[in-house]
């Protein structure tokens, strides 16, 4: 059966929604970030693999360096994924009802309206994930058990973009165990398949063993420092359900039940226990809420199988209707949540008359205006022009030698993006792998710095300190509002106490 032309609307509609509001803010935190880590191409780095700097790269040399530019390849995967549940609602046996409604229930999850509009890891971790779980499904249906190479290739690329595609991996291999299929462990092709992911995942492994594991130790650093919200196991399964829409809350759960009791269902059953076996894991290891988003797909291609059945019973036509049109009356209430398509000052009104407040996912973003993945798009073309009106500032035998501290990546990063219109030079930090790229031939004779709290810290090791500029941006983070600082003949060569300013948190 071809897929339904409907498919193909929807996914064309969802990628001129995200195409449309592109350019509606700002460039993101973690956008630039990645910008900065495309001019250091490497296997590794130490907060992410290296998939993102390198789509990065060919999103500038391809595109140039326009938020829309930036911002076209996350808004396909998100097309893309939708496209992707319907076939995966195909191979479990809907119909054409079915198969439209996994579509369009895709394209209406919360939380990827927020995802597949910015250039990060998590707009392509779905098909990855999705992937895998269509290959196991045609391995379930056909018996070809040459398709675990393929599982092989999506698993190893998905590792080069994220870590936790090892988690999913890891459920599909235990659910398997704990079915009947656990009899594939006999057949030469998932060895061979695991073999190939582990190849293409080799080039960053040996990246860490060179480097130390730098991610480990990022990891625990953060564990320690208690950075993260943490959620008790209830709160991040209600959360779950709120960024995923409460309205299809019970479209995935049917799903999965579906996959565990349902006559035709159960021979999918290893996707049910991945599921589960990644939200156990994520809830003992703290994860965020947004985590686990790449597993639902196949949940609502399975739920939807279920409505079709259901809703083909007699007397029950109306179902259907009723089931789109409240899953697009729910998508439209809050689309403004996850898609920047009203102005700042609107969206506050907005969100003034919600039933409920953004869950924050760190300690840093309480008291934030807006929420982080909007605040994080505001404030660094202003925090660049100021640093820059401090630079210029500076005598000129002083400026000759001054070198940018910042506190954190992406304040680096802006100043690396935006600086060289203002002639200023590139930024350094201790903060994740701007630490690995070293302070150059920054000697510190003067140091222009950013995100510190407070000058009194760098009283004893400058000649002199001086508060240049406040920075300040209403919707920007608060830990963003804070002095830009000089201090004026640092006593220590700044390249002989680098190891000291390591902040990998």
């Amino acid at each position: 059966m071809r897929l339904p032309w409907i498919v193909g609307v929807i996914a064309a509609s969802k990628l001129v929604l995200h195409l449309a509001f592109a350019h509606r803010y700002g460039y993101f935190r973690d956008e630039l970030y990645y910008i900065a880590c495309s001019r250091h191409l490497a296997w590794g780095y130490v907060d992410q693999p290296p998939l993102i700097a390198l789509v990065t790269w060919l999103e500038l040399h391809i595109g140039g360096s326009s938020i829309t530019s930036l911002r076209f390849l996350p808004a396909v995967a998100g097309a893309s994924l939708l496209v992707l549940a319907a076939l995966l609602a195909r191979e479990m046996g809907a119909g054409r009802f079915g198969i439209s409604l996994a579509a369009l229930a895709t394209a209406c999850v919360a939380i990827y309206f927020a995802l597949d509009n910015l250039l990060t890891m998590n707009a392509f971790e779905p098909l990855f994930w999705m992937g895998c779980a269509y290959v196991v499904v045609r391995i379930v249906n056909t018996g070809n058990e040459r398709l675990w190479v393929w599982f092989g290739v999506l698993a190893g690329i998905g590792l080069e973009n994220k870590y936790s595609m090892a988690f999913f991996a890891g459920g599909i291999v235990l659910g398997l165990i704990l079915t009947p299929q656990r009899s594939v462990f006999r057949s030469r092709w998932i060895w061979l398949g695991g073999a190939i992911a582990f190849l293409i995942f080799l080039p960053n492994l040996v990246w860490n063993i060179q480097h130390h594991f730098p991610f480990l130790e990022l990891m625990r650093n953060i564990k320690l420092s208690g950075k993260n919200v943490e959620l008790s196991p209830l709160a991040y399964i209600a959360q779950q359900i709120l960024v995923v829409s409460p309205v299809l809350f019970p479209l995935w759960l049917a799903g999965l039940v579906w996959m565990f009791a349902g006559r035709a269902g159960r021979r999918y059953r290893a996707l049910g226990w991945a599921y589960i076996f990644t939200l156990v894991l994520l809830i003992v290891e703290k994860g965020k809420n947004y985590y686990l988003a790449p597993a639902y797909p196949m949940l609502l291609a399975a739920g939807a199988i279920v409505l079709e059945r259901w809703s083909a019973r007699p007397r029950h036509g109306w179902i259907r209707p009723a089931a789109v049109a409240l899953i697009l009356a729910s998508a439209a209430r809050l689309l403004p949540l996850c898609l920047p398509v009203l102005s700042p000052e609107a969206f506050l009104r907005y969100q003034s008359t919600l039933p409920f407040a953004v869950p924050a996912q760190e300690k840093n973003q309480f008291g934030e205006v807006l929420p982080q993945y909007y605040s994080d798009q505001f404030g660094w073309g202003e925090m660049t022009a100021a640093v820059a009106r401090v630079y210029r500032d500076l005598p000129p035998a002083e400026r000759a030698g001054t070198c940018i501290g910042a506190s954190n990546y992406g304040e680096a990063a802006a100043i690396d993006f935006f600086g060289p219109k203002y002639g200023l030079p590139h930024a350094i930090s201790g903060h994740q792998n701007y630490f690995l790229w070293g302070p150059g031939n920054c000697s510190g004779r003067a140091l222009i710095l950013l995100g510190d709290s407070g000058p009194d810290r760098w009283r004893d090791r400058c000649a002199s300190v001086d508060v240049a500029a406040q920075l300040f941006h209403p919707y920007a983070m608060p830990f963003e509002n804070r002095p830009v600082i000089v201090c004026h003949g640092l006593k220590e060569d700044l390249r002989a106490v680098w190891p000291s300013l390591k902040n990998w948190n």
